[in-house]
């Protein structure tokens, strides 16, 4: 099997939201969901939000609903975007 690589958007649902611990929590579910690989960047949206950009890889036969809908689950998240995928060649 192959390899995706993923890079998405998660929108906190506040400035005031703690970024360290949303990251956290981000990494643990995707692990859960044997997502690999786990980096974040923070991107500045606009008075003084930022979004939380998260690269990551997973088996390709792997469903990305699943991790969508727990990352949706955690209350400090307002929205996930798939920003690219691609196969992983090596």
């Amino acid at each position: 099997m192959g390899i995706t690589l993923l890079k998405m958007k998660i929108m906190p649902s506040s400035p005031t939201v703690n970024l360290e611990k949303l990251k956290k929590d981000a990494k643990r579910t995707i692990e859960e969901k044997n997502g690999k690989k786990c980096r974040f960047e923070e991107e500045d949206i606009a008075f003084g939000l930022k979004a939380i950009i998260c690269f990551f890889e997973i088996d390709e036969s792997q469903e990305l609903e699943p991790i969508e809908e727990k990352l949706k689950s955690i209350k400090e998240i307002s929205s996930i975007d798939i920003l690219d995928m691609r196969r992983a060649f090596g």
